[in-house]
């Protein structure tokens, strides 16, 4: 057996049991396994770190650990403790873009309201959400742990809150998202981007107080749906402005 001391820095922590949380722990691992294998092993997954230092000297995932090594594991929001070359987590792309597992259905919309390229289906697997992450460089949003523990997956975030509209908050703060909103510009259905749409190509797809009461429209180019400025508006207005607030708290 090898024998080391491993210590977790910042959120991370909250993927350990909580006698461990905020202490070095000695530990035991079988041969000289891959840091980032006794790293997931122990909890958390590797989109969750940051930085990793071994003995005092940043390292990757693939370091193999030693016989009295002393491990220390940052979270993402600490990885300034190293060079960002020495970095463990990839930056995050300038457009950030979005998959979700099936338990984030409403997380999702908010997220097109707001005007961020989101896929989501009620019925994907986790196959298919960790390969959409990496061939498309997604963000991939998820509750499930061991999703996010896929080696294929380098952008991933678990959401802590259960909460839609704290989950919107937390992923907003995460991912630096309100410079980015852009509302009225996705389809909350289908995530087709929306285009401006005279009110006689609509007419026919609209109710008739619709068309007495309202004179901008907007259609998705993928699947049809046409927008208005009625009450979806008003709560995506309502909503940027208490993420404005909670930023600014």
């Amino acid at each position: 057996m090898t024998r080391l001391t491993i210590q977790f820095h910042g959120e991370i922590e909250e993927f350990l049991p909580l006698a461990r949380r905020g202490h070095i722990f000695a530990h035991e691992v079988e041969g000289t396994p891959a840091v980032k294998d006794v790293i997931e092993a122990l909890g958390p997954p590797h989109t969750e770190v940051g930085a990793i230092l071994a003995n005092g000297a940043p390292v990757g995932f693939a370091y193999q650990v030693q016989e009295g090594d002393k491990i220390a594991v940052y979270a993402v929001s600490l990885a300034d403790v190293v060079t960002p070359e020495q970095r463990v987590c990839p930056p995050v792309p300038e457009e950030p873009r979005f998959v979700l597992d099936v338990h984030l259905g409403r997380l999702a919309a908010y997220l097109r309201m707001l005007g961020f390229d989101t896929l989501y289906e009620n019925h994907c697997d986790d196959d298919v959400l960790a390969r959409l992450s990496s061939e498309q460089e997604r963000i991939l949003l998820t509750r499930d742990v061991g999703l996010l523990k896929r080696g294929v997956v380098v952008y991933g975030y678990f959401v802590r809150a259960t909460q839609p509209e704290a989950q919107l908050a937390e992923v907003a703060r995460r991912y630096h998202l309100l410079g980015g909103i852009q509302p009225f510009a996705r389809c909350m259905r289908c995530n087709g981007c929306l285009a401006t749409a005279e009110k006689a190509e609509v007419s026919a797809a609209l109710p008739a107080n619709v068309l007495t009461d309202y004179e901008e429209f907007r259609r998705c180019q993928s699947c049809g749906q046409v927008y208005w400025r009625g009450t979806h508006y008003q709560r995506m207005q309502g909503l940027i402005e208490r993420l404005t607030e909670a930023e600014g708290a």
